[in-house]
């Protein structure tokens, strides 16, 4: 039992040794290509240590590979990716929760001035609008439904926008 231990303890020093070897040969390169990537030294530094723990706790599985570097590099930039993309997200939160909430009733209020305004075009005008603006029907859609022209329907909601446009500058001032 006890050659069974001193066996395993001598195989563990081996395999350190060795990846020892393979940190001292591959940690430079490897810092220096993830410095390119992520353009920040700091960074690189942390990728590089956090891939070679990662690879020095499956050492006995890599060091068998056939390619144990173009392993760590993939580790490497899995990590990278993972970070950039947590970054992301991050920011994303953090962009939405930044954001104001809308004011709800400030929007009710906005909603209830533009149907009052539209409201108060001519009937055709209105319909136009509606038509072209609210649904997004072309003008040759829009005049087909209104029994006139595209061209009068394109007519019609460029007067009833004019008019909004003036109503609207008048309860600005």
């Amino acid at each position: 039992m006890m050659d069974n231990v001193l066996e395993t303890e001598e195989a563990i020093e081996i395999s350190g040794g060795d990846f020892e070897e393979f940190f001292i040969r591959e940690r430079d390169r490897l810092f220096r290509v993830l410095v390119l990537a992520t353009r920040d030294a700091s960074e690189a530094e942390e990728i590089t240590q956090d891939a070679f723990l990662r690879v020095w706790e499956r050492w006995t599985r890599v060091s068998r590979m056939d390619a144990p570097t173009a392993y760590l590099h993939r580790v490497a930039f899995n990590a990278f990716l993972s970070r950039r993309r947590r970054a992301t997200v991050a920011l994303r939160r953090r962009m939405f929760s930044v954001a104001s909430t809308p004011d709800e009733i400030a929007q009710v209020e906005g909603r209830h001035i533009v149907i009052q305004l539209v409201r108060s075009l001519p009937a055709r005008q209105r319909a136009a609008v509606v038509l072209i603006d609210v649904l997004d029907y072309s003008s040759e859609e829009a005049g087909e439904l209104l029994g006139i022209r595209a061209s009068t329907a394109r007519e019609l909601a460029s007067r009833g926008r004019a008019h909004l446009r003036e109503r609207m500058s008048n309860r600005d001032e």
